[in-house]
């Protein structure tokens, strides 16, 4: 088995030395445009197999998608983040031209890999990428979800005193402040959250978790990449394995929910087919209308793709 990581940076290398620690592919193909970048963190990770013993080979290659052809999972990283005095149209503009010739260099070479999406604008860059390969959803779709929940989750096992592992959560929406937690399907060990943690310090951890990237950027000055990288990884290996695990992830609904024609992060079964299942939750009207904001906001962000015509 073959994956590709497109872009080089913190989350795609990270993203490609979590898959080499499972040990589970035959090559993972790093790739960026930037010289000897790709090249030098693959060679730190090979490196490093002996050390923690895998067999995983990480080749890093400089634009060359010759080099990716026959990727079973191509994951797109690829991006620049929004600059000071560049507005969100600009950003979007800028990301969905880099993330359109990704996914056709990448169409080329690897005409039926299953594409996950992490660049920002994550909804409006998943869209983008769909429009471009030109196959059907289920091959396409972002993450977002898993990383949004794990910093939810994250919260509470601090404030419960518990280990995260034991912290089962479903997150919904777009990947940003409109994200919707949902506490009622929150459990610790089967036990509802809501009688481990008062509502007032619950309502904190949620807002805490629609702002958790801002968080780690006002503290770093720059993005997340450990948590990110990890959670795209974590998709590719129920992917390969067919794990037909259960994740929110950015998928496109057509009809879902009462929504139609969008990417949004919903619950979805993953396995070798991609996504093989949507999950429709029954939500009350409070969640409902959340889920509902969420999706508009996301919708006008795609509406400004389209506008720019940057897909034909």
């Amino acid at each position: 088995m073959k994956v590709t990581v497109v872009g080089a940076g913190n989350v795609g290398a990270t993203c490609a030395n979590v898959l080499a620690h499972r040990d589970f592919l035959q090559e993972v193909v790093l790739l960026d445009i930037k010289e000897g970048t790709a090249e030098g963190k693959a060679l730190d990770s090979w490196q490093q197999a002996p050390i923690d013993y895998y067999s995983t080979r990480i080749s890093g290659v400089t634009n060359d998608y010759e080099r990716t052809a026959g990727s079973d999972v191509v994951v797109i990283t690829s991006g620049l983040p929004r600059k000071p005095g560049m507005s969100r149209d600009d950003l979007i503009n800028t990301n969905a031209n880099i993330v359109k010739s990704v996914t056709e260099n990448i169409s080329q070479y690897s005409p039926d890999a299953i594409i996950i999406v992490v660049s920002n604008p994550l909804d409006v860059m998943t869209y983008c990428a769909y429009l471009t390969a030109g196959k059907d959803s289920s091959k396409v779709f972002g993450m977002a979800g898993i990383l949004d929940t794990a910093r939810y989750r994250a919260f509470l096992a601090e404030e419960i005193g518990c280990s995260p592992k034991d912290i089962q959560a479903i997150l919904m929406g777009g990947h940003g402040d409109t994200m919707v937690p949902l506490p009622r399907y929150t459990t610790v060990s089967g036990i509802p959250v809501t009688e481990l943690v008062a509502p007032d310090k619950l309502e904190a951890i949620i807002q805490r978790t629609k702002v958790g990237g801002g968080e780690i950027v006002n503290l770093l000055g720059t993005s997340a990449w450990y948590a990110p990288g990890a959670a795209a990884a974590q998709m590719v290996e129920a992917i390969l394995k067919d794990e037909k695990r259960i994740f929110p992830c950015c998928a496109w609904l057509s009809g879902q929910y009462g929504l139609k024609d969008i990417y949004l992060g919903v619950p979805v079964i993953l396995g070798k087919n991609g996504i093989e299942k949507i999950i429709e939750l029954q939500l009350n009207q409070n969640e409902t209308e959340l889920l509902k904001s969420s999706a508009d906001h996301v919708k006008e962000v795609m509406d400004v793709l389209d506008n720019m015509k940057v897909v034909a």
